[in-house]
């Protein structure tokens, strides 16, 4: 069993390791959902931070082109003002137009056709090409359709210039001019060298793999940075996703990557503008981060691994202290102490600990001397009833009545002396049946009702059921005697003594009753209290029976004595019911 103790004692987890997981496991959960959480707002902010940075930069470009168209209405306007205010014969429209030309490094043309498409003015003039047929165009025949409009067309080489061959953005309108005195219906055209816009698309960075671009309301692409590789298939946009939008931001993906998406439309056109940045920087930055958080962690679960170890080995190491000095108290060994260092609580177990071992001590020094006290007192009993006095005197008697021939009475009080000192030692137990006690005390009787020549009777009233228990020995004679030597001894009258034997009230009661001389009520009281025999005749007396008693089985059991002066005592003694000779 002391092994099965052991190896279950060896199974439990130790204090140490338990505040070191639990300490580790929360800060290592903590860190984890800090971490995860900063990390997801971190994503979060750094993805807002890039969109609005790219809706921002778009909106900027949107408001330079803008701008541009605007100036180059501006344009449209003033010379469309100076054909409706002067003839076209007159050379202040020419002049003004060169002085236009010359001053704009961007416009490429400035030129005036009438209704038909027949050219009216402009620079630099020359000839149209014979296969050219301008009323063909779309820039001329838009302003015509919407004459209040002005319309821009998609890049496109001028081929009614074929020997100028440059990429340019037409804006046209329909004027009134002045020719002959008359009002004319005609076109303004102004070609603009589209590498302006291009320069201005080419500087706009967003991130490093961002671009933009413009497609027109035909959804046609106007302008992209990677014309040439989409052309020759090296390259691909996913126009169809922008097809219907004419403002707004998403996120796609595109050949697996995930790819933010910006589209504004421009001022003055009809043409959007296209913002792409792919996400894989800010992918591969919050790729950067989790490896950081990752190695910080590690480190951190290192330094609280670390620190845990610290922290449990000071609360642990005072327990085990503790508990090892508790083994060694265990095994019997109660001369130490316990000095401990640590937290509050654990020197408060190792105060609390000192005392109760001090306690135990007390305790068992206390043990030891009522043990060494009972001891003494059933020696006492025992050399009391193997009084030389009681035995000499016994012994003269039955001298004396076999001299004169009472050879019944020698016989009887022969044995009933051997069965009272059988009884008295009882093998040296200390616990005999009720039987041996009421037959130990009717022996002590017999001889004394005939060394005292019958001067007293004797009665005993018991209930059969007390039979099957247990009895201290020793009880009831002492009492006997006490009654004869300091009751009955001095009357004149007969003496009685009755012993009654009964269950009450779930306790075991012997009751001894005399008609003796009795004692006042203060002597009575203190009797049991008295540090003093009464006579040396007495032997124990009634005080070291009810000493026995509590000795054995407790205060609350012991003697109860009732007596009045010329009326006789009462003496109750009280025991528990034992059914086990073991003591």
């Amino acid at each position: 069993m002391r092994k099965d103790k052991l190896l279950s004692r060896d199974k439990r987890t130790s204090i140490r390791f338990l505040i070191m997981i639990s300490m580790t496991l929360t800060a290592f959960i903590a860190i984890l959902v800090i971490g995860v959480t900063t990390l997801t707002r971190y994503s979060k902010s750094a993805e807002d931070s890039a969109t609005f940075y790219i809706k921002q930069i778009i909106g900027q470009v949107n408001m330079n082109v803008g701008t541009y168209l605007q100036s180059m209405m501006d344009i449209s306007n003033y010379i469309a003002d100076i054909c409706y205010e002067n003839d076209v014969s007159e050379s202040v429209i020419r002049s003004q137009m060169e002085v236009l030309l010359k001053s704009r490094t961007d416009i490429v043309s400035i030129v005036l056709f009438d209704r038909m498409g027949n050219q009216v003015a402009g620079v630099p003039f020359s000839s149209l090409p014979p296969y050219t047929v301008v009323s063909y165009e779309e820039w001329f025949k838009k302003p015509q359709q919407q004459p209040e409009n002005t319309y821009f067309s998609s890049p496109h080489v001028q081929q009614i210039y074929s020997q100028r061959g440059e990429t340019v953005i037409s804006v046209s309108r329909s004027i009134q001019y002045k020719k002959d005195d008359r009002l004319e219906t005609g076109v303004l055209l102004v070609d603009l060298n589209f590498n302006t816009i291009d320069q201005l698309c080419q500087q706009t960075k967003l991130g490093e793999d961002g671009y933009i671009y413009f497609i027109d309301a035909n959804n046609d692409v106007v302008y992209h940075p990677f014309q040439k590789e989409i052309d020759s298939g090296d390259f691909k946009e996913n126009v169809s996703s922008v097809r219907d939008q004419i403002y707004g931001s998403f996120f796609e993906y595109l050949d697996g990557e995930r790819r933010f998406v910006y589209i504004e439309t421009v001022s003055y056109s009809r043409w959007r503008i296209v913002g792409v940045s792919g996400m894989n920087e800010i992918a591969d930055y919050t790729t950067q981060m989790i490896s950081f958080f990752i190695i910080t962690l590690l480190a951190g679960l290192l330094v609280i691994i670390f620190a845990s170890s610290l922290i449990s080995k000071k609360i642990a190491d005072p327990i085990r202290e503790i508990e090892e000095t508790m083994q060694l108290v265990e095994n019997g060994n109660f001369d130490l102490s316990l000095d401990v260092d640590g937290c509050y609580e654990a020197q408060k177990l190792a105060d609390t600990f000192n005392t109760m071992i001090l306690k135990i001590k007390d305790l068992m020094d206390q043990i030891i001397h009522e043990q060494r006290e009972k001891r003494k007192s059933e020696f006492s009993a025992l050399q009391a009833q193997i009084n030389p006095h009681f035995l000499y005197n016994t012994l003269d008697s039955i001298i004396w009545m076999a001299e004169n021939g009472n050879h019944s009475e020698v016989i009887t009080m022969t044995t009933s002396l051997a069965r009272f000192f059988r009884i008295s030692l009882s093998k040296g137990k200390n616990i005999i049946p009720v039987r041996d006690e009421i037959e130990h005390a009717k022996n002590y009787l017999v001889i004394q009702k005939i060394r005292y020549k019958n001067k007293f009777e004797y009665s005993f009233d018991v209930s059969e059921e007390v039979y099957q228990y247990y009895t201290l020995k020793l009880l009831l004679q002492p009492i006997i005697e006490n009654a004869l030597y300091h009751g009955i001894e001095y009357m004149v009258d007969p003496g009685l003594i009755r012993v009654t034997v009964r269950v009450e009230n779930d306790r075991l009661l012997y009751m001894i009753e005399d008609n003796g001389v009795g004692m006042d009520a203060d002597t009575a009281k203190n009797l049991l209290t008295l540090n003093k025999k009464s006579e040396a005749r007495s032997g124990v007396g009634v005080k070291n029976v009810n000493e026995r008693i509590q000795l054995f089985y407790g205060s609350e059991y012991g003697l109860e004595v009732e007596s009045e002066l010329e009326e006789g005592t009462t003496v109750k003694i009280w025991l528990p019911l034992i059914d086990s000779p073991n003591e």
